[in-house]
């Protein structure tokens, strides 16, 4: 497929304004600028870790979440030696390495819908003030821990955090993937009963159990289902593309005293 054909359709589906109006840097970030896509890697990251096995595929293009560089060149690569010397070795490559984060995060058919789509909710729509976040009902209330390890087993965590400080018994949830914890007021204040999102620092912890609210914090590695999600996004684009995901990133693990 034409690469000029592939990308307008991903930025049609996905625009770039919706990234730069969060501040956020996308598209095209390393490679060189090939003239057909037939083989996609897609990753979350691409960084040392993954980089032998991405490229042992020979891909046309590396598309992925988290973009690779985030900010100028000039500023990331005096900060970071270690992704300058990998920009400018995949600089001499033929494939493109390209990055699509807050635009599928926030567009529909995206990161947060995929993530509500797979907790099941139902009646799925943007928060009001966080359009980033997605909210939803469950079609039946169920107790708040029950939901819980649920939402942990179904969004392929191993574990969660969970601030149980609201109600018992829950109907509505909302839900950002990643790092949207301090969205939860906004969660609140438009009658959610329990707010999903990760990397909450203590303070943000301590704001939720001063409103007597519920947080339930999973790992940032649950976009990991923009794995499969991209993979169908593009399938739909054009079924003779050939892709493949890695799925190499996995929470820390969890310590517990026996």
């Amino acid at each position: 497929m034409k690469t000029n054909q592939l990308l307008n359709k991903l930025g049609r589906l996905y625009p770039k304004r919706i990234a730069l109006k969060n501040k956020d840097v996308v598209g095209y970030m390393a490679g060189q600028k090939v003239k057909e896509i037939n083989k996609i890697v897609l990753l979350l990251d691409l960084d040392e870790i993954v980089l032998e096995e991405a490229l042992r595929h020979q891909p046309d293009l590396i598309l992925t979440h988290h973009p690779f560089i985030y900010g100028t060149r000039a500023k990331v690569f005096k900060r970071d030696e270690k992704k300058a010397l990998l920009a400018k070795y995949l600089d001499t490559l033929p494939l493109m390495v390209y990055s699509m984060h807050t635009n599928f995060d926030e567009a529909p058919n995206g990161m947060n819908d995929a993530l509500a789509e797979k907790l099941g909710l139902i009646d799925i729509k943007p928060l009001q003030k966080a359009p980033m976040a997605r909210g939803g009902r469950l079609e039946k209330a169920m107790p708040l821990e029950v939901f819980s390890q649920h939402a942990v087993k179904v969004l392929d965590s191993q574990y969660g955090l969970l601030v149980d400080a609201g109600k018992e018994m829950i109907e509505t949830v909302a839900i950002i993937g990643g790092g949207g914890s301090r969205s939860w007021s906004v969660a609140q204040e438009e009658g959610y009963d329990l707010y999903i999102s990760g990397d909450a620092p203590h303070y943000v912890r301590r704001d939720i159990m001063n409103a007597q609210y519920n947080y339930l914090d999973l790992p940032h590695e649950i976009e990991n289902i923009f794995l499969s999600k991209m993979k169908e996004v593009l399938m739909q684009i054009d079924s003779n593309l050939e892709i493949i995901t890695i799925k190499h990133e996995i929470p820390p693990k969890l310590v517990k005293v026996e």
